[in-house]
């Protein structure tokens, strides 16, 4: 037997205030005359933080717009411009939620790889190192910060470019960026990681290097949305580090049956990735029982709101497309049913679950 021999992140640096020291951390890793490149979510454009980024010489920020899920026309745009400018750059530090991060990584790798971000969506199809990167988490959930994936959605599907060459060089995790988060958002992404963690332990391909990150992310995920009467700067600290140990849980593990659904959501309406993990995971009592009963306690306790019937105007030829996105996410359905999970999952089964969205 073959075990995984999986890339984790070079260095990570935690604690309030820590993102004071990036000047710091970055100049090592400056080349001569080539600038870094802070790809920063749009809604810090005219913030505090903006004044905070050590701008060095030749350096530039680039303000993401992640309104909507990252697509590869956008990664190839951003590189084909970077490349154009500059020829080559020293690094690209994302400063923002899964998104940006997102997008920070496959940027840096589209720097030294030929062609469309869209050729490497798969696994292990990247070619070649990028550029440095570094991710600064603003909202705490997605575990982008840890993965061996960026999740794309391209012209024929929704995939990570997930390979040995993705990981992070540098995390900074300072609780202080999360703090203004917006409450529905905050939510959203913290049930991210919530689900990362029922779908790991609850998965085939569970083991006691996942488990032991997976029980952890998931006690931190009930002390802040379940036990907590109130948000404090705690909460702040306990999800950053869930959504370190979620995300540490599924690397070498996998997501299941809520992340494989809500890829067709996002790949044909455009569902941003953690409302529509929550979309899916309100109708998914028959594959984690306990972890929805836990989900819908938490939702109503914290006053969200999830969308419904997102799926009701849809044609035939759309749940088609859906469906293809999500039935080609096998290592997630893999883990969530066992190796015959297409005898169990079929089109008709999962049309009829998106027909209930």
């Amino acid at each position: 037997m073959a075990f995984r021999n999986f890339k984790m992140i070079g260095y990570v640096v935690y604690g309030r205030g820590s993102f004071n020291q990036l000047d710091e951390i970055l100049q090592p890793r400056r080349l001569q005359g080539r600038p870094m490149i802070f790809l920063v979510d749009h809604f810090f454009e005219n913030r505090e933080l903006i004044g905070r980024i050590p701008v060095r010489g030749n350096d530039k920020i680039i303000f993401a717009d992640v309104t909507h899920e990252p697509k590869t026309s956008y990664v190839d745009s951003l590189a084909s411009s970077l490349k154009e400018e500059f020829g080559t750059i020293s690094g690209v530090i994302g400063i923002g939620g899964g998104s940006t991060m997102d997008l920070a990584k496959a940027v840096s790798l589209m720097m030294n790889n030929p062609g469309s971000s869209a050729d490497y969506q798969g696994w292990d199809l990247v070619k070649y190192p990028g550029v440095y990167k570094a991710g600064i988490p603003t909202l705490s959930g997605t575990g982008a910060e840890v993965s061996r994936t960026t999740v794309l959605t391209g012209p024929s599907k929704k995939l990570g470019m997930n390979s040995d060459f993705t990981p992070f060089d540098q995390i900074v995790l300072d609780p202080d960026l999360t703090k203004d988060a917006p409450a529905n958002q905050r939510f959203y992404t913290g049930m991210d990681c919530y689900i990362h963690c029922i779908e790991s332990l609850e998965g085939t391909y569970l083991n006691e290097f996942s488990k032991s990150y997976g029980e952890k992310a998931l006690q931190l995920c009930q002390d802040v949305f379940v036990t907590a009467a109130e948000w404090t700067a705690v909460c702040d600290d306990k999800l950053m580090m869930a959504s370190y140990a979620g995300g540490m849980s599924i690397a070498y593990s996998q997501v299941g049956v809520a992340h494989a659904v809500s890829y067709g959501l996002s790949y044909l309406l455009g569902t941003k990735h953690g409302i529509g993990n929550c979309i899916v995971m309100n109708h998914l009592e028959e594959y984690y029982p306990a972890g929805v009963k836990e989900f819908k306690y938490m939702v109503e306790k914290n006053g969200i709101d999830i969308p419904a019937g997102i799926c009701k105007d849809l044609n035939e030829e759309d749940f088609d497309k859906m469906i293809n996105v999500s039935l080609g996410m096998k290592p997630l359905w893999e883990n969530a049913l066992g190796k015959d999970w297409e005898k169990i999952m079929t089109r008709e089964k999962l049309r009829d679950l998106y027909g209930k969205l």
